[in-house]
């Protein structure tokens, strides 16, 4: 492998820094290409994105955010809001879109829209309960989504589903979750949500642990603490997931989903703030 000017001058640079703090270079340098970046779901700010989607993404990218994941367009289309990402150095890390936007002749299209934005991950955002109530429904509707993953596999795009609370319902011995996932090929993403798990009853760290490099997105999402708590400030053990996610999980974006009372820009420079205390 040959290196550049600009390569060696990097590298040297880095060493410094590295031998300054007492770390091997090369130590330094592995865990430097294992952090995982960190995105905004821009539902947590969706409000002042309606009024004003350019300065939303101006004060995100501001804030230290790396990326995005849109749920929702507020009326712009594919090339106007890579120009707003591009002017902003953000990449777009996922959007949440629905289920029939993957379907039938809505596919192609979808498909060519992330594309352009530079985005993919194709996360449908939610599902009812009823579409998992059974475990033959959970394995017909797991069949749509491999199905849909195959279609995309070739684009370089994948499909995946986000977690509600109900689906951490029991259904027999199992869970709506994990019947679901059972049933999916690996081909398709699980984008686990750590507040949304809690909040059915489920355990993220154990469903990270059982389905090993399927979480290639997960939504940093704080459960408990006050209505005020932010990401790092309630009862997540942060600690165990980011641990799994770093090893096992394959997880390749941290994005951060906050919802709760109070200024919502405010709560999550808060949410990326604290993540960053953690080492993030």
């Amino acid at each position: 492998m040959k290196f550049s000017r600009r390569d060696m001058l990097k590298f040297t640079a880095g060493a410094t820094a590295a031998c300054a703090t007492g770390i091997h270079p090369l130590l330094a340098q592995a865990a430097a290409a294992k952090k995982i970046p960190i995105g905004l779901q821009l539902y947590s700010v969706r409000h002042d994105c309606a009024k004003d989607l350019p300065a939303v993404l101006e004060a995100v990218a501001g804030m230290g955010y790396v990326g995005v994941e849109f749920a929702g367009y507020h009326g712009r289309n594919a090339k106007d809001l890579r120009k707003l990402l591009d002017d902003n150095g953000l990449k777009c890390c996922g959007t949440h879109t629905h289920l029939n936007t993957l379907t039938g002749d809505a596919l192609k299209g979808t498909v060519e829209f992330n594309q352009t934005i530079g985005n993919k991950f194709l996360i449908v955002p939610w599902m009812s309960h009823e579409m998992l109530a059974t475990p033959e429904l959970c394995k017909k509707t797991a069949d749509v989504y491999n199905d849909l993953a195959e279609k995309v596999k070739g684009d370089g795009i994948w499909v995946g589903y986000h977690a509600h609370g109900h689906d951490m319902a029991k259904v027999g011995d199992s869970t709506a979750w994990e019947l679901f996932f059972d049933a999916c090929s690996p081909e398709v993403v699980m984008q686990l949500d750590t507040g949304n798990c809690m909040g059915g009853g489920g355990n993220p760290v154990t469903l990270l642990k059982k389905y090993p490099g399927r979480a290639k997105t997960v939504h940093l999402k704080e459960h408990g603490g006050t209505p005020e708590s932010v990401v790092g400030e309630g009862e997540v053990k942060w600690d165990e997931v980011f641990k799994v996610c770093e090893s096992a999980g394959g997880t390749q974006w941290y994005i951060v989903e906050h919802e709760r009372k109070g200024n919502a820009l405010d709560n999550v420079k808060r949410c990326l703030e604290n993540l960053r205390k953690m080492g993030k």
